[in-house]
């Protein structure tokens, strides 16, 4: 098995030094073999990279990776790592594979396509949709929110990422704050949301009250 320094694995799997490091820390990529006071990674922890940066291209974040790493070390089983059931199909909800509005889910990743149907296989979203009494509306619903913000999604995550590195780079062992910023971001959104959804009933009751 070839060994590789810091710097020739970086080389080889076109992650910089810096995330490699950072990986480390955040329990992504697996320790080096140690002899004395260097450090060596094999192809082990090249593939490691590799499966990192395909996880990352999908959209996944660094705990989400390290959640899924962690449940492989364990020797957990797929579903398990991704914290699914066993049968999942119980998990899929089909609906009318001619809906534009199913297929703009699978446009947003939220479902699949297969044998003239749709799939959806988010689990929050097909429990929902499975229970709606108008499924199709449902998915109508959701596809319209998604079309409509995710651009502004994308941008508040650029804006969001800048701000972070530029306050804390990536390697000095922030992990943990970037995670804290993200749920804060999150919750600050959930609850600018629920605001904007409340605001107009409460100004046509205050309407009809003068």
């Amino acid at each position: 098995m070839a060994e590789y320094r810091i710097s020739e694995l970086a080389d080889v799997s076109g992650v910089t030094e810096r995330n490699i490091r950072a990986y480390r820390e955040r329990g992504l990529l697996d320790p080096p073999r140690r002899r004395g006071r260097d450090a060596f990674y094999d192809d082990h922890h090249l593939a490691q990279l590799q499966t990192i940066n395909q996880l990352l291209a999908k959209g996944f974040t660094s705990a989400h990776i390290a959640a899924f790493l962690d449940g492989f070390r364990r020797g957990d089983g797929l579903t398990e790592v991704l914290g699914v059931r066993a049968a999942w199909a119980e998990q899929a909800v089909a609906v009318d594979g001619l809906s534009t509005a199913a297929h703009r889910l699978v446009r947003h990743g939220l479902a699949r396509a297969a044998d003239g149907r749709v799939a959806i296989t988010d689990p929050a979203v097909a429990k929902a949709v499975g229970t709606a009494d108008d499924p199709e509306r449902y998915v109508r619903v959701i596809a319209e929110v998604l079309d409509a913000t995710r651009d502004l999604i994308d941008g508040l995550a650029a804006q969001a990422a800048g701000a972070l590195r530029a306050a804390a780079p990536i390697g000095q062992g922030t992990g943990a704050a970037e995670d804290l910023a993200t749920r804060v971001i999150a919750g600050r959104l959930r609850a600018a949301l629920e605001d904007h959804l409340v605001t107009p009933e409460v100004t046509r009751m205050e309407a009809g009250a003068s």
